[in-house]
Protein backbone atom coordinates (compact mmCIF):
# COMPACT_ATOMS: atom_id res chain seq x y z
CA UNK A 1 0.00 0.00 0.00
CA UNK A 2 1.31 3.46 -0.95
CA UNK A 3 1.83 6.10 1.16
CA UNK A 4 -1.22 8.42 -0.03
CA UNK A 5 -3.32 5.30 0.42
CA UNK A 6 -2.79 4.81 3.46
CA UNK A 7 -2.94 8.80 4.73
CA UNK A 8 -6.86 8.21 2.80
CA UNK A 9 -7.13 4.84 4.98
CA UNK A 10 -5.92 6.53 7.75
CA UNK A 11 -8.49 9.34 7.68
CA UNK A 12 -10.86 7.06 6.86
CA UNK A 13 -10.79 5.38 10.38
CA UNK A 14 -10.63 8.63 12.10
CA UNK A 15 -13.99 9.89 11.66
CA UNK A 16 -13.45 11.33 8.28
CA UNK A 17 -15.65 9.06 5.58
CA UNK A 18 -16.64 9.36 2.26
CA UNK A 19 -19.74 10.51 0.68
CA UNK A 20 -22.03 7.80 -0.36
CA UNK A 21 -21.12 6.49 -3.61
CA UNK A 22 -17.55 8.01 -3.88
CA UNK A 23 -15.44 5.49 -2.19
CA UNK A 24 -13.27 4.65 -5.13
CA UNK A 25 -12.43 8.46 -5.49
CA UNK A 26 -12.15 8.88 -1.64
CA UNK A 27 -9.22 6.18 -1.77
CA UNK A 28 -7.39 7.85 -4.67
CA UNK A 29 -4.23 9.63 -4.43
CA UNK A 30 -5.28 12.96 -5.66
CA UNK A 31 -9.00 12.65 -5.82
CA UNK A 32 -8.79 11.92 -1.86
CA UNK A 33 -6.71 14.45 -1.12
CA UNK A 34 -9.09 16.94 -2.80
CA UNK A 35 -12.31 15.62 -1.09
CA UNK A 36 -10.97 16.10 2.15
CA UNK A 37 -9.62 19.37 1.75
CA UNK A 38 -12.82 20.42 0.00
CA UNK A 39 -14.70 18.75 3.24
CA UNK A 40 -12.44 20.65 5.55
CA UNK A 41 -12.65 23.96 4.10
CA UNK A 42 -16.66 23.13 4.27
CA UNK A 43 -16.51 22.12 7.91
CA UNK A 44 -14.75 24.97 8.97
CA UNK A 45 -16.58 27.83 6.86
CA UNK A 46 -20.11 26.48 8.58
CA UNK A 47 -18.51 26.81 12.02
CA UNK A 48 -17.28 29.78 11.40
CA UNK A 49 -18.75 31.71 8.24
CA UNK A 50 -17.89 35.04 8.67
CA UNK A 51 -13.93 33.92 7.78
CA UNK A 52 -14.48 33.81 4.25
CA UNK A 53 -16.71 37.07 4.26
CA UNK A 54 -14.23 39.04 6.11
CA UNK A 55 -11.52 37.79 3.64
CA UNK A 56 -13.49 38.48 0.55
CA UNK A 57 -13.96 42.41 1.74
CA UNK A 58 -10.22 42.25 3.02
CA UNK A 59 -9.16 41.50 -0.76
CA UNK A 60 -11.23 43.75 -2.23
CA UNK A 61 -10.18 46.66 -0.02
CA UNK A 62 -6.52 46.06 -0.86
CA UNK A 63 -7.83 45.98 -4.76
CA UNK A 64 -8.46 49.36 -4.31
CA UNK A 65 -5.93 50.69 -2.53
CA UNK A 66 -3.85 52.27 -5.59
CA UNK A 67 -7.05 54.43 -6.47
CA UNK A 68 -7.71 55.69 -2.95
CA UNK A 69 -4.00 56.63 -2.71
CA UNK A 70 -3.63 58.70 -5.79
CA UNK A 71 -5.64 61.58 -6.99
CA UNK A 72 -6.09 60.07 -10.48
CA UNK A 73 -7.95 56.64 -11.18
CA UNK A 74 -8.17 54.83 -14.16
CA UNK A 75 -11.27 53.97 -15.53
CA UNK A 76 -12.76 50.43 -17.62
CA UNK A 77 -9.87 50.49 -19.99
CA UNK A 78 -6.87 51.63 -18.41
CA UNK A 79 -7.47 55.38 -19.06
CA UNK A 80 -6.83 58.15 -16.70
CA UNK A 81 -9.93 59.60 -14.74
CA UNK A 82 -9.53 62.83 -13.32
CA UNK A 83 -11.70 63.14 -10.31
CA UNK A 84 -11.77 67.01 -10.57
CA UNK A 85 -12.67 68.92 -7.49
CA UNK A 86 -13.93 65.93 -5.74
CA UNK A 87 -12.99 65.77 -2.24
CA UNK A 88 -10.87 62.18 -1.48
CA UNK A 89 -13.00 61.53 1.97
CA UNK A 90 -16.38 61.38 -0.75
CA UNK A 91 -14.17 58.98 -2.88
CA UNK A 92 -13.42 57.02 0.22
CA UNK A 93 -17.18 56.81 1.14
CA UNK A 94 -17.93 55.36 -2.08
CA UNK A 95 -15.05 52.93 -1.64
CA UNK A 96 -16.41 51.47 1.72
CA UNK A 97 -20.26 51.81 0.32
CA UNK A 98 -18.91 49.18 -2.73
CA UNK A 99 -16.78 46.88 -0.39
CA UNK A 100 -18.62 46.47 3.56
CA UNK A 101 -21.89 45.23 2.21
CA UNK A 102 -20.53 42.16 0.69
CA UNK A 103 -19.54 40.92 4.28
CA UNK A 104 -23.39 40.00 3.91
CA UNK A 105 -23.05 38.52 0.52
CA UNK A 106 -24.31 34.93 1.66
CA UNK A 107 -26.80 35.86 3.71
CA UNK A 108 -28.69 38.48 1.79
CA UNK A 109 -27.25 38.44 -1.46
CA UNK A 110 -29.99 40.30 -3.45
CA UNK A 111 -29.94 43.10 -0.75
CA UNK A 112 -26.40 43.36 -1.22
CA UNK A 113 -26.33 43.58 -5.31
CA UNK A 114 -28.71 46.09 -5.49
CA UNK A 115 -27.22 48.46 -2.65
CA UNK A 116 -23.67 47.90 -4.61
CA UNK A 117 -25.44 48.61 -8.04
CA UNK A 118 -26.97 51.90 -6.77
CA UNK A 119 -23.46 53.26 -5.41
CA UNK A 120 -21.82 52.20 -8.30
CA UNK A 121 -24.14 54.23 -10.40
CA UNK A 122 -23.96 57.34 -8.17
CA UNK A 123 -20.36 57.30 -8.46
CA UNK A 124 -20.65 57.01 -12.05
CA UNK A 125 -22.74 60.13 -12.47
CA UNK A 126 -19.91 61.69 -10.34
CA UNK A 127 -16.95 60.72 -13.17
CA UNK A 128 -15.82 58.23 -10.46
CA UNK A 129 -14.37 54.61 -11.71
CA UNK A 130 -12.48 52.70 -8.91
CA UNK A 131 -11.12 49.32 -8.83
CA UNK A 132 -13.57 48.62 -6.22
CA UNK A 133 -16.05 48.45 -8.66
CA UNK A 134 -15.52 44.54 -8.72
CA UNK A 135 -17.71 44.42 -5.76
CA UNK A 136 -20.76 44.51 -8.26
CA UNK A 137 -19.30 41.04 -10.38
CA UNK A 138 -18.49 39.63 -6.87
CA UNK A 139 -22.12 40.88 -6.13
CA UNK A 140 -23.81 38.89 -8.99
CA UNK A 141 -21.78 35.86 -8.73
CA UNK A 142 -23.11 35.45 -5.32
CA UNK A 143 -26.84 36.41 -6.17
CA UNK A 144 -26.50 33.52 -8.57
CA UNK A 145 -25.01 30.91 -6.22
CA UNK A 146 -26.99 31.60 -3.35
CA UNK A 147 -29.78 33.63 -4.43
CA UNK A 148 -32.96 33.45 -6.09
CA UNK A 149 -33.05 32.68 -9.89
CA UNK A 150 -36.03 35.01 -10.40
CA UNK A 151 -34.37 37.99 -8.74
CA UNK A 152 -31.06 36.76 -10.72
CA UNK A 153 -32.76 38.22 -14.12
CA UNK A 154 -34.28 41.38 -12.19
CA UNK A 155 -30.61 41.91 -11.27
CA UNK A 156 -29.53 41.05 -15.12
CA UNK A 157 -31.40 43.33 -16.22
CA UNK A 158 -30.42 46.22 -13.70
CA UNK A 159 -26.78 45.08 -14.72
CA UNK A 160 -27.67 45.41 -18.46
CA UNK A 161 -29.32 48.99 -18.37
CA UNK A 162 -26.65 50.46 -15.42
CA UNK A 163 -23.64 49.32 -17.75
CA UNK A 164 -25.71 50.69 -21.13
CA UNK A 165 -26.29 54.50 -19.08
CA UNK A 166 -23.23 54.37 -17.66
CA UNK A 167 -21.21 53.61 -20.88
CA UNK A 168 -22.72 55.56 -22.96
CA UNK A 169 -23.59 58.70 -20.85
CA UNK A 170 -21.96 59.25 -17.83
CA UNK A 171 -18.77 57.91 -18.98
CA UNK A 172 -16.29 59.85 -21.70
CA UNK A 173 -15.26 56.33 -23.64
CA UNK A 174 -13.85 56.47 -27.32
CA UNK A 175 -15.44 52.99 -28.67
CA UNK A 176 -18.74 52.84 -26.52
CA UNK A 177 -19.57 49.48 -28.09
CA UNK A 178 -17.00 47.99 -27.26
CA UNK A 179 -16.38 49.01 -23.40
CA UNK A 180 -20.01 47.56 -23.66
CA UNK A 181 -19.33 44.57 -25.03
CA UNK A 182 -16.26 43.86 -22.56
CA UNK A 183 -18.21 45.23 -19.38
CA UNK A 184 -21.59 43.04 -20.51
CA UNK A 185 -19.13 39.99 -21.04
CA UNK A 186 -17.46 40.54 -17.27
CA UNK A 187 -20.83 40.55 -15.98
CA UNK A 188 -22.48 37.47 -17.75
CA UNK A 189 -18.99 35.84 -16.92
CA UNK A 190 -20.05 35.91 -12.98
CA UNK A 191 -23.39 35.21 -13.21
CA UNK A 192 -22.37 31.95 -15.65
CA UNK A 193 -19.58 30.80 -12.95
CA UNK A 194 -22.45 31.33 -9.99
CA UNK A 195 -24.63 29.30 -11.80
CA UNK A 196 -22.41 26.59 -12.99
CA UNK A 197 -21.04 26.13 -8.96
CA UNK A 198 -25.36 26.38 -7.93
CA UNK A 199 -25.79 23.39 -10.65
CA UNK A 200 -22.57 21.34 -9.89
CA UNK A 201 -23.74 21.53 -5.99
CA UNK A 202 -27.64 20.64 -6.67
CA UNK A 203 -26.18 17.77 -8.93
CA UNK A 204 -23.38 16.44 -6.15
CA UNK A 205 -26.55 16.62 -3.45
CA UNK A 206 -28.86 14.43 -5.72
CA UNK A 207 -26.08 12.04 -6.39
CA UNK A 208 -25.45 11.65 -2.77
CA UNK A 209 -28.79 11.61 -1.54
CA UNK A 210 -29.34 9.07 -4.72
CA UNK A 211 -26.31 6.92 -3.01
CA UNK A 212 -28.08 6.81 0.18
CA UNK A 213 -31.49 6.12 -1.12
CA UNK A 214 -29.99 2.72 -3.07
CA UNK A 215 -28.28 1.81 0.10
CA UNK A 216 -31.65 2.03 2.31
CA UNK A 217 -33.34 0.39 -0.79
CA UNK A 218 -30.50 -2.45 -0.61
CA UNK A 219 -30.69 -3.39 3.10
CA UNK A 220 -34.79 -3.16 2.74
CA UNK A 221 -34.61 -6.07 0.37
CA UNK A 222 -32.12 -7.84 2.25
CA UNK A 223 -34.58 -7.36 4.95
CA UNK A 224 -37.66 -8.27 3.58
CA UNK A 225 -35.66 -11.14 1.43
CA UNK A 226 -34.25 -12.96 5.13
CA UNK A 227 -38.14 -12.26 6.45
CA UNK A 228 -39.91 -13.76 3.99
CA UNK A 229 -37.19 -16.86 4.18
CA UNK A 230 -37.98 -17.16 7.75
CA UNK A 231 -41.76 -17.12 7.33
CA UNK A 232 -41.19 -19.38 4.86
CA UNK A 233 -39.69 -21.85 6.92
CA UNK A 234 -42.12 -20.96 9.93
CA UNK A 235 -44.92 -22.06 7.55
CA UNK A 236 -43.28 -25.06 6.43
CA UNK A 237 -42.45 -26.00 10.24
CA UNK A 238 -45.34 -25.22 11.40
CA UNK A 239 -47.67 -27.24 8.52
CA UNK A 240 -45.21 -30.33 8.66
CA UNK A 241 -43.46 -30.69 12.02
CA UNK A 242 -45.97 -29.51 14.11
CA UNK A 243 -48.74 -31.57 12.22
CA UNK A 244 -47.30 -34.74 12.84
CA UNK A 245 -46.17 -34.00 16.40
CA UNK A 246 -49.54 -33.32 17.06
CA UNK A 247 -50.58 -36.78 15.51
CA UNK A 248 -47.70 -38.57 17.07
CA UNK A 249 -48.52 -36.74 20.66
CA UNK A 250 -52.37 -37.88 19.66
CA UNK A 251 -51.69 -41.54 19.68
CA UNK A 252 -49.34 -41.61 21.93
CA UNK A 253 -51.80 -40.37 24.95
CA UNK A 254 -54.09 -42.94 23.40
CA UNK A 255 -52.08 -45.81 23.23
CA UNK A 256 -50.38 -44.84 26.66
CA UNK A 257 -54.23 -45.02 27.98
CA UNK A 258 -55.23 -48.08 26.48
CA UNK A 259 -51.84 -49.62 28.09
CA UNK A 260 -52.41 -48.32 31.46
CA UNK A 261 -56.07 -50.03 31.35
CA UNK A 262 -54.44 -53.34 30.43
CA UNK A 263 -51.87 -53.17 33.18
CA UNK A 264 -48.91 -53.16 30.72
CA UNK A 265 -45.48 -52.39 30.94
CA UNK A 266 -45.22 -50.20 27.75
CA UNK A 267 -47.85 -46.73 29.65
CA UNK A 268 -44.76 -45.68 31.59
CA UNK A 269 -43.10 -45.53 28.41
CA UNK A 270 -45.78 -44.13 26.00
CA UNK A 271 -47.01 -41.19 28.77
CA UNK A 272 -43.06 -40.05 28.45
CA UNK A 273 -43.47 -40.34 24.70
CA UNK A 274 -46.30 -37.95 24.85
CA UNK A 275 -44.59 -35.75 27.24
CA UNK A 276 -41.78 -35.23 25.35
CA UNK A 277 -43.56 -34.84 22.32
CA UNK A 278 -45.45 -31.85 24.26
CA UNK A 279 -42.53 -30.10 25.01
CA UNK A 280 -41.34 -30.33 21.44
CA UNK A 281 -44.18 -28.84 20.10
CA UNK A 282 -43.69 -25.59 23.10
CA UNK A 283 -39.71 -25.47 21.70
CA UNK A 284 -41.27 -25.64 18.27
CA UNK A 285 -43.35 -22.55 19.13
CA UNK A 286 -40.92 -20.66 20.55
CA UNK A 287 -38.52 -21.20 17.59
CA UNK A 288 -41.05 -20.23 15.19
CA UNK A 289 -41.88 -17.11 17.12
CA UNK A 290 -38.27 -16.00 16.60
CA UNK A 291 -38.28 -17.00 12.93
CA UNK A 292 -41.62 -15.05 12.66
CA UNK A 293 -40.39 -12.42 14.73
CA UNK A 294 -43.16 -11.55 16.84
CA UNK A 295 -43.87 -9.31 19.16
CA UNK A 296 -45.46 -10.20 22.90
CA UNK A 297 -48.42 -9.19 22.44
CA UNK A 298 -49.21 -10.86 19.08
CA UNK A 299 -50.35 -14.65 19.80
CA UNK A 300 -48.53 -17.40 18.06
CA UNK A 301 -50.34 -18.78 15.30
CA UNK A 302 -53.55 -17.13 16.57
CA UNK A 303 -56.26 -16.42 13.32
CA UNK A 304 -56.53 -12.78 12.15
CA UNK A 305 -58.49 -10.21 14.27
CA UNK A 306 -61.91 -8.86 13.40
CA UNK A 307 -64.54 -7.30 14.72
CA UNK A 308 -64.98 -9.23 17.74
CA UNK A 309 -61.26 -8.43 18.93
CA UNK A 310 -62.27 -4.68 18.67
CA UNK A 311 -63.53 -5.09 22.05
CA UNK A 312 -60.02 -5.93 23.71
CA UNK A 313 -58.13 -3.17 21.46
CA UNK A 314 -60.13 -0.84 22.81
CA UNK A 315 -59.44 -2.19 26.72
CA UNK A 316 -55.70 -1.56 25.56
CA UNK A 317 -56.43 1.82 24.94
CA UNK A 318 -58.50 3.11 27.46
CA UNK A 319 -55.45 1.49 29.82
CA UNK A 320 -53.24 3.86 28.37
CA UNK A 321 -55.40 6.92 29.24
CA UNK A 322 -57.45 7.36 26.22
CA UNK A 323 -61.28 7.64 27.06
CA UNK A 324 -63.08 5.67 23.91
CA UNK A 325 -66.24 5.28 23.50
CA UNK A 326 -68.00 2.43 20.96
CA UNK A 327 -70.91 2.09 18.74
CA UNK A 328 -71.74 -0.32 16.68
CA UNK A 329 -74.72 -0.31 14.13
CA UNK A 330 -75.95 -3.21 11.80
CA UNK A 331 -75.27 -6.71 11.51
CA UNK A 332 -71.30 -6.71 11.76
CA UNK A 333 -70.85 -10.40 12.08
CA UNK A 334 -72.45 -10.77 8.54
CA UNK A 335 -69.44 -9.27 7.30
CA UNK A 336 -66.70 -11.73 6.06
CA UNK A 337 -63.13 -11.78 7.23
CA UNK A 338 -61.59 -9.70 5.35
CA UNK A 339 -63.54 -7.35 6.24
CA UNK A 340 -63.57 -7.55 9.15
CA UNK A 341 -59.69 -7.19 9.79
CA UNK A 342 -59.30 -3.75 7.69
CA UNK A 343 -62.00 -2.52 9.89
CA UNK A 344 -60.05 -3.48 12.73
CA UNK A 345 -56.50 -2.87 11.46
CA UNK A 346 -58.60 0.69 9.98
CA UNK A 347 -59.66 1.83 13.77
CA UNK A 348 -56.05 0.52 15.39
CA UNK A 349 -54.23 2.93 13.17
CA UNK A 350 -56.41 5.67 14.11
CA UNK A 351 -56.58 5.09 17.74
CA UNK A 352 -52.43 4.83 17.27
CA UNK A 353 -52.49 8.08 16.01
CA UNK A 354 -54.86 9.61 18.44
CA UNK A 355 -52.70 8.23 21.22
CA UNK A 356 -49.87 9.58 19.16
CA UNK A 357 -50.29 13.08 18.33
CA UNK A 358 -53.28 14.28 20.92
CA UNK A 359 -51.65 12.07 24.09
CA UNK A 360 -53.30 10.46 26.66
CA UNK A 361 -56.20 12.73 28.49
CA UNK A 362 -58.33 12.93 24.93
CA UNK A 363 -61.40 11.73 23.61
CA UNK A 364 -62.03 9.52 20.91
CA UNK A 365 -65.42 8.08 19.47
CA UNK A 366 -65.70 5.10 17.21
CA UNK A 367 -68.46 4.24 15.07
CA UNK A 368 -68.88 0.79 12.60
CA UNK A 369 -71.83 1.15 11.04
CA UNK A 370 -72.98 -1.39 8.21
CA UNK A 371 -76.13 -0.48 6.02
CA UNK A 372 -77.14 -1.74 3.02
CA UNK A 373 -73.54 -3.14 1.37
CA UNK A 374 -71.55 -0.09 2.95
CA UNK A 375 -69.55 -0.33 5.98
CA UNK A 376 -68.93 2.90 7.50
CA UNK A 377 -65.99 3.50 10.06
CA UNK A 378 -65.84 6.46 12.06
CA UNK A 379 -63.03 7.82 14.71
CA UNK A 380 -62.82 11.12 15.64
CA UNK A 381 -61.21 12.69 18.64
CA UNK A 382 -60.90 16.08 20.65
CA UNK A 383 -57.58 16.65 20.27
CA UNK A 384 -54.84 17.38 22.66
CA UNK A 385 -56.17 18.51 25.93
CA UNK A 386 -55.78 21.90 27.42
CA UNK A 387 -52.51 22.97 28.78
CA UNK A 388 -50.61 20.11 26.78
CA UNK A 389 -48.09 20.87 24.47
CA UNK A 390 -50.05 20.55 21.43
CA UNK A 391 -48.47 17.94 19.10
CA UNK A 392 -48.00 18.39 15.35
CA UNK A 393 -49.78 16.17 13.04
CA UNK A 394 -49.35 14.76 9.73
CA UNK A 395 -51.23 16.36 6.92
CA UNK A 396 -53.76 14.11 5.34
CA UNK A 397 -52.88 13.47 2.13
CA UNK A 398 -54.46 14.28 -1.48
CA UNK A 399 -53.54 12.17 -3.95
CA UNK A 400 -50.92 9.13 -3.11
CA UNK A 401 -50.90 9.64 0.57
CA UNK A 402 -47.38 10.79 1.74
CA UNK A 403 -48.12 11.97 5.32
CA UNK A 404 -47.19 8.72 6.88
CA UNK A 405 -47.13 4.77 6.64
CA UNK A 406 -50.20 4.76 9.13
CA UNK A 407 -52.40 7.24 6.60
CA UNK A 408 -51.00 5.40 3.95
CA UNK A 409 -52.03 1.86 4.95
CA UNK A 410 -55.46 3.00 5.58
CA UNK A 411 -55.67 4.44 2.16
CA UNK A 412 -54.45 1.22 0.85
CA UNK A 413 -56.73 -1.06 2.85
CA UNK A 414 -59.81 0.92 2.02
CA UNK A 415 -59.01 0.94 -1.65
CA UNK A 416 -58.76 -2.74 -1.34
CA UNK A 417 -62.92 -2.52 -1.08
CA UNK A 418 -63.40 0.59 -3.18
CA UNK A 419 -63.52 2.75 -0.42
CA UNK A 420 -63.71 6.50 0.31
CA UNK A 421 -61.09 7.63 3.01
CA UNK A 422 -61.55 11.19 4.62
CA UNK A 423 -59.08 12.26 6.95
CA UNK A 424 -58.45 15.66 8.76
CA UNK A 425 -59.40 18.10 11.28
CA UNK A 426 -62.42 18.40 12.62
CA UNK A 427 -65.00 20.95 11.62
CA UNK A 428 -64.99 22.36 14.87
CA UNK A 429 -61.23 23.39 15.12
CA UNK A 430 -60.68 20.92 17.90
CA UNK A 431 -59.28 17.70 17.61
CA UNK A 432 -59.45 15.10 14.48
CA UNK A 433 -61.38 12.25 12.12
CA UNK A 434 -61.04 9.57 10.18
CA UNK A 435 -63.85 8.50 8.40
CA UNK A 436 -63.76 5.35 5.82
CA UNK A 437 -66.63 3.91 3.54
CA UNK A 438 -66.13 0.51 2.32
CA UNK A 439 -68.06 -0.61 -0.61
CA UNK A 440 -68.58 -4.70 0.31
CA UNK A 441 -71.76 -6.72 0.35
CA UNK A 442 -72.64 -9.34 3.01
CA UNK A 443 -70.94 -12.53 3.78
CA UNK A 444 -72.89 -15.12 2.57
CA UNK A 445 -75.35 -16.82 4.62
CA UNK A 446 -73.48 -20.68 5.55
CA UNK A 447 -76.03 -23.43 4.93
CA UNK A 448 -77.82 -25.46 7.19
CA UNK A 449 -76.66 -29.08 7.80
CA UNK A 450 -78.16 -30.99 5.03
CA UNK A 451 -79.40 -28.63 2.59
CA UNK A 452 -78.36 -29.20 -0.59
CA UNK A 453 -75.44 -27.23 -2.56
CA UNK A 454 -76.03 -25.41 -5.10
Amino acid sequence: MSAERAAAAADTAQGASPPPGFDADWAHPVLGRMWRGQRDRQRLDRRQPWLLDTAVVLVVALISLPDLLSDTSHGPFGEAVHRGQLPSGVVHLFAAALIVPLWWRRRAPAVTFFVIALVALVQWSFGVWQQAGVSTLIALYSLALHGSLRVLGWAAAVTVIETTVAVCVLADIGNPLRGLFFLLGTATAAMAVGLTLRIRRMYLASLEDRARRLEIERDQRVQLTAAAERSRVAREMHDIVGHNLSVMVSVSDGAATLAANRNEQSAEALRILGDTGRQTMSELRRVLGVLREERDDVRMLSPQPGIGDLDPLLARVRAAGLTVTYRTVGDLDSLGSGVQLTVYRIVQEALTNTLKHAGPGSTADVTVAVDAGKVRIGVADTGTPPGVPVRSRPEPPIDSGGAGHGLVGIRQRAAMYGGAVNIGPRRTGHGWHVDVVLDVPSAPTPSAPGDPLP
